[in-house]
Formats: structure tokens, sequence, C-alpha cells
């Protein structure tokens, strides 16, 4: 009963950090919900619980800010924001490395899946490989700081967790072998 409401206590937690991270944002697509999603991936055994930590986030915030203009685009980026729950337990039971790693794919396949969608979607580039191009191409200003916002929440996020309560799920394995090496 007591893990039970830590983890209720820790969903609230990490929804709460996401709205926070999404309507404080240092730079231009610097939030915290790549780290939350893999944080909530990592450590709720259910996975439509996990899922429930960005998608609620994300769903919340939205209620202030601007729509994403289509059904199909607003799909995307939800499944995206979502996505990252699916690494967390690679995180779990892998290296600091796995974590930056998955950190950085979570950037990535944002970028990657959200600005495609834009391309489909859009008249304002021609459907063609060139087109596609120059869309990614315009893109990278905002995804410019994405990749660093990701990494340093979810280093954040997995630190403070493992500070917290070095003998729980907060602890994964990067952890440990981060703590083991660095003696």
């Amino acid at each position: 009963m007591k893990n039970a409401l830590n983890l209720c206590g820790l969903w609230f937690v990490l929804v709460g950090l996401a709205i926070i991270g999404r309507f404080w944002q240092p730079s231009l697509n610097v939030t915290p919900m790549a780290g939350v999603a893999l944080a909530a991936g990592s450590l709720f055994p259910n996975p439509v619980v996990a899922a429930s930590v960005p998608l609620c986030a994300l769903a919340l915030s939205n209620l202030f800010l601007p729509a994403y203009g289509s059904f199909i685009m607003a799909a995307v980026v939800y499944a995206a924001t979502a996505w990252p729950v699916v690494l967390g337990g690679v995180v779990r039971s892998g290296r600091l490395k796995v974590l930056i790693g998955s950190a950085l794919a979570c950037s990535l396949v944002f970028f990657l899946t959200t600005n495609f969608t834009y391309f489909c979607l859009s008249t304002d580039y021609p459907h063609t490989l060139g087109g596609l191009l120059a869309c990614y191409a315009a893109a990278l200003p905002f995804y410019r700081w994405m990749p660093v916002g990701d990494v340093v929440w979810s280093l954040a996020i997995f630190g403070t967790g493992s500070l917290m309560s070095p003998a729980s799920r907060w602890a994964p394995a990067a952890w440990r072998h981060m703590k083991s090496s660095a003696t």
C-alpha cells in the first residue's frame, strides 16, 4: 500500500514538473517532457500508467497553449511525447550512456516525426525530397537546444531521484554504474 501511495505521489510530481517545464522554458523547446517520460517508463510497471504521465501533462498544459492546427499533428505530437516511456525499461537496466542516448533519441524522434508531419500537411514546401530537406533545415533553430535540454533534464530527474532514494527504482543501473565507476 505504501509503495502504491509513493508511486501515486511520484505520478503527480512528474506531471507537475512537466507542466511547469512547458510554461517555463529558458530556451525554445527546452522542457523536462522527455526526462519525465523516461522516468515514468522507468518507474511505473504498468506502461499505460507510465504513458499517462507525459500525456496528461501535455493535455493539461495545452489548455493554455496554442493549438496544433490539426488533429493529425496533435496525434503525432502526443505520440512523440509518449514514445520515451518505451525507453524507460532500457534506461532502468542500462548505464549512464544509455540514459544520455535515450534522451538524445527522444529529441531526434520528436524532431523527425513532427517536422515530417508538418511537411506532409502543409503547402509551405514542395512535396519533394528537396522540400522535405528544406522543411527540416527550417526547423533546425527549433531543434538547436532540444537535445541539450532533454539530456540535462533527464540527468537532473534521474540524479535527483537517485539521491532521494538510492535503493528505489529511481536509481537505475545507470546511476549505480556511474557511482561505482567514479570511485
